[in-house]
């Protein structure tokens, strides 16, 4: 096993996501104008509410929502495939892959975040041209070398995170409610305002939030974000991952002592 074999694993992950978003493009579709209509609803329903200080928040809005997407594919793409994978009763032939369990789990991951990447692309196309239609003025920069790496730091606690539910997964199978749940708290913890309480830097996702914001909403580049930010950010993932990575060992054993890595 090289990496050579994980590049062409990769690469028919690759392959097969686009020939099933093809293949089932109604339902691809469906994703992107539901997922479209709840941030409509958002918008124009807390326009109602709140008048001119929802439109005068738009950006962070739009980023935030951006971000929660992604979030939310990086964090449910461990479990959920470990759900797929022994539903299917193919869980224990990944085990006997020659690349690795692990390996295939993470290749897997990579993959969904960056379909997902494109779906939200194009979901914030979408948002941005409605904004502009409705008369909210809205400016957002996407510089890629500026966006890219603080997107890969935030959503490496997200993986993190989804490394533990797919060890909980794999040892009571259905986590479903649990799991649904967590989608509330992350929407918290992006808006979570770290310029009035510092303290929720150290809470997954809140700085990355907030350095997307400075970096899209403002046009800031990546030099001129404050270098102990994007240390502290480059930390957070490092620490996140690598306790999520460990408990999701550990469980992984546990689940093997007790027998049930093929149950469903």
């Amino acid at each position: 096993m090289n990496v050579r074999h994980l590049y062409l694993f990769g690469r028919a992950s690759f392959l097969k996501s686009l020939i099933l978003m093809r293949r089932y493009l109604f339902n691809t579709v469906a994703q992107i104008v539901s997922m479209y209509l709840l941030f409509a609803v958002m918008f124009f329903g807390g326009r109602q509410v709140a008048g001119a200080a929802i439109t005068d928040s738009i950006e962070g809005i739009i980023v935030g929502y951006f971000l929660w997407m992604l979030i939310m594919s990086a964090y449910s793409s461990i479990a959920g495939n470990i759900n797929n994978e022994a539903q299917w009763g193919t869980l224990e032939q990944l085990y006997m892959s020659p690349l690795g369990f692990d390996r295939i789990v993470g290749v897997k991951t990579f993959v969904n975040v960056c379909v997902s990447l494109f779906l939200a692309s194009t979901l914030l196309g979408l948002m941005v041209v409605t904004m502009t239609l409705v008369s909210a003025e809205v400016t957002l920069s996407f510089n890629v070398l500026t966006v890219v790496p603080i997107l890969v730091l935030t959503l490496a606690p997200a993986v993190g995170l989804g490394y533990i539910f797919g060890g909980l997964a794999l040892l009571y199978k259905r986590v479903e409610s649990a799991f649904q749940l967590m989608q509330f708290a992350f929407i918290g913890l992006i808006a979570a305002p770290v310029e009035q309480f510092p303290a929720f830097k150290f809470a997954p996702f809140s700085l990355g939030s907030y350095l997307l914001r400075q970096s899209m909403s403002e046009q800031k580049t990546l030099l001129e974000l404050p270098p102990a930010d994007l240390a502290l950010l480059a930390g957070l993932a490092v620490v996140y991952l690598g306790v999520g990575y460990g408990l999701f060992r550990i469980i992984q054993r546990k689940a093997r002592e007790r027998g049930v890595l093929g149950e469903y």
